[in-house]
């Protein structure tokens, strides 16, 4: 049961939508993703959205500390805070309500509506769902240590994705527990629970809690 982007993720929680209606699975959407912030950006309202430098669009009444680092291409959603020392280095797309906290680091994801990535995370070649949270100190990691391509695998079933680098893929409502590593190409499913500490990989089916040592449990 390898998730596709219709049962992981509410495409009216993100601008990305146009991006991702056209993919099978999420993460084909992210070779795309540079372009796409580029050509939204420029549509959008001036009387909304700041554009302090070439190609980064803040919305007003998002806060941004000073000593937080955007690179675009990226695009800050309302309401959105930026916290100090954030270092965003391109292709983001951080949506509406969004919390990028202390010292987290930003590289080609599509953050949805009301992700919160608050304090220490490193979140690359990903994409988080409407309201997933990673505590403090968790990870995307998004390249292999043998750097060969990520391929997504479930119950020995594996599917290539191509890509070189893949972090993970979170579905809505993900709560990922402080300084856990989600490996290259872990996909998690809708309203699943990660343990704090876990180191994970593969596909986590919806509506679970990750638990000590991979055990995998149903909540209800």
């Amino acid at each position: 049961m390898i998730y596709k982007t219709a049962e992981l993720l509410d495409l009216t929680k993100t601008k990305a939508a146009p991006l991702l209606s056209g993919t099978q699975y999420p993460w084909e959407a992210l070779d795309k993703l540079k372009g796409f912030i580029l050509e939204l950006g420029a549509t959008l309202s001036e009387e909304e959205y700041n554009h302090p430098k070439p190609d980064v669009w803040i919305a007003k009444d998002a806060e941004v500390f000073g000593s937080a680092y955007i690179k675009g291409p990226c695009i800050i959603g309302h309401k959105t805070e930026v916290r100090q020392c954030a270092f965003i280095r391109g292709s983001a797309l951080v949506g509406d309500g969004c919390v990028v906290g202390n010292s987290t680091e930003l590289k080609n994801v599509i953050l949805f509506d009301g992700v919160q990535v608050p304090h220490f995370n490193y979140v690359g070649d990903s994409v988080l769902g409407y309201k997933a949270h990673m505590g403090a100190g968790a990870i995307t990691s998004n390249v292999k240590s043998n750097k060969t391509d990520v391929a997504i695998k479930d119950c020995g079933e594996c599917l290539a994705t191509g890509r070189h680098k893949l972090g993970a893929i979170l579905g809505d409502f993900v709560e990922v527990g402080c300084n856990s590593v989600l490996n290259p190409g872990t996909v998690i499913g809708r309203n699943t629970n990660i343990y704090p500490l876990s180191s994970v990989r593969g596909v986590i089916p919806a509506d679970c809690i990750f638990k000590t040592g991979g055990v995998v449990v149903k909540k209800y």
